[in-house]
């Protein structure tokens, strides 16, 4: 590793420890030359995520860009900015475990709204609006409509999931 105080080729590891959740690893090292210390981090590198548009156009997954979908949608909301970077946190590792080298907006944008729903309501409607780019006001309204009855009946829906996974043909609607 080339000293970033006098460029000398040669340098000894003093220390290591992970860094960064297990992602890196911190070396602490000293040039053999001038003998000053330096911290360097070593990582994987990730194969670029390419995100296919709407329009079919494509460009590279962007954790910011995520982000800043999620904190436009949660202005004036009292969530908190940790919530939002541990939603992107578990959308981009959802993502990349999918081990695709491409991935459509579509997916993304699913991926967020089923996170986003049970952080705050309000967002999830912004960001659906944006998101589902709706048409008219009807749709619109069919959204809440949704919403409403999940939220007014969680246990029924968790009763109709269990009815499904039993092989149950009543779903959600057969009590």
């Amino acid at each position: 590793m080339r000293c970033p105080y006098c460029h000398y080729l040669g340098s000894r590891v003093l220390d290591s420890r992970p860094a960064h959740e297990g992602k890196s690893i911190r070396r602490r090292r000293q040039c053999d030359s001038c003998e000053r210390r330096f911290t360097t981090f070593e990582m994987v590198e990730e194969k670029p995520l390419i995100v296919i548009k709407k329009d079919g156009s494509r460009e590279e997954f962007s954790r910011e860009k995520l982000l800043r979908g999620l904190i436009r949608a949660c202005e004036k909301r009292p969530v908190p900015m940790e919530t939002l970077e541990e939603l992107v946190d578990q959308v981009e590792r959802s993502v990349r475990e999918q081990n695709a080298s491409e991935i459509p907006t579509r997916e993304i944008g699913e991926l967020i709204m089923e996170r986003l729903v049970s952080v705050d309501e309000v967002a999830y409607v912004r960001f659906a609006s944006v998101y589902r780019q709706f048409k008219d006001i009807n749709v619109f309204v069919r959204e809440l409509e949704d919403l409403l009855n999940r939220s007014r009946h969680p246990l029924a829906e968790k009763k109709g999931e269990e009815h499904e996974e039993n092989g149950d043909s009543r779903g959600k609607s057969g009590l």
